[in-house]
């Protein structure tokens, strides 16, 4: 039987990303072990997956519990990286742009350089691997193809199915026993629509003064499908 067309819920409420809201699970378990590990093969690790599976996440508890610099990858050309790199750890989300632009490619480039030469660590982070960026410096490209490379999965049903739940309890909502099942069709296939999903269903509960419910999910989720 065919799943009913999902819904994307509007996501106007900051995004937690601390390792406390994160949820582990087989899909992203490798990259998770590797960002905890002390030292990476020469410094450097390249995240990959689709939209949604929790890269950015990644980025910004490594970057939070090593004292890293965050930045875009369309920002690279336009960054100091010899101040970057004095920090001794770089991380950059949506790194594949740096091929939009031949000075993003000089700059990374350098960084990488540097930060090599001083024993700091780069992490990466884009959808597709490497090789399919389509930098076109040559030793960039040699260099960013010899890192470390951990692919991620999009989140499946049971890890869609935890996030709502913590999601839920940190807000300390209750909710029935039918209404995650009725969600998990419906939204969003990706971590920020879980967080996008629940807030708006708490907002509207508020709002209303009732409690949280199949049939208010069910009005709310249609409400948003009309206003597309």
């Amino acid at each position: 039987m065919p799943r009913p067309t999902q819904i994307h819920m509007p996501l106007d409420l900051p995004a937690r990303h601390s390792r406390d809201s994160f949820v582990a699970a087989p899909c992203n378990a490798r990259a998770l072990a590797m960002l905890d590990l002390p030292e990476w093969p020469a410094g450097k690790l390249v995240l990959s997956g689709p939209e949604g599976s929790g890269k950015t996440h990644l980025l910004q508890i490594w970057a939070d519990e090593a004292g890293a610099e965050l930045m875009q990858g369309d920002m690279l050309a336009r960054a100091d990286v010899s101040a970057l790199a004095r920090s001794g750890a770089v991380a950059i989300d949506d790194a594949a742009r740096v091929a939009d632009s031949a000075d993003a490619q000089t700059e990374l480039f350098h960084l990488h350089n540097l930060l090599a030469e001083q024993g700091g660590r780069l992490l990466l982070a884009a959808r597709m691997p490497v090789r399919d960026w389509g930098v076109r410096l040559p030793d960039l490209a040699s260099r960013l193809q010899a890192s470390t490379h951990v692919s991620l999965a999009p989140p499946d049903d049971t890890l869609l199915a935890a996030v709502l739940t913590k999601l839920f309890a940190d807000r300390q909502v209750r909710i029935p026993d039918n209404l995650i099942p009725f969600l998990l069709p419906r939204m969003e296939r990706s971590l920020a629509g879980a967080q996008a999903i629940v807030g708006l269903l708490d907002a509207e509960a508020l709002a209303r003064k009732k409690p949280i419910s199949r049939n208010l999910a069910a009005d709310v989720m249609q409400s948003s499908f009309d206003l597309d």
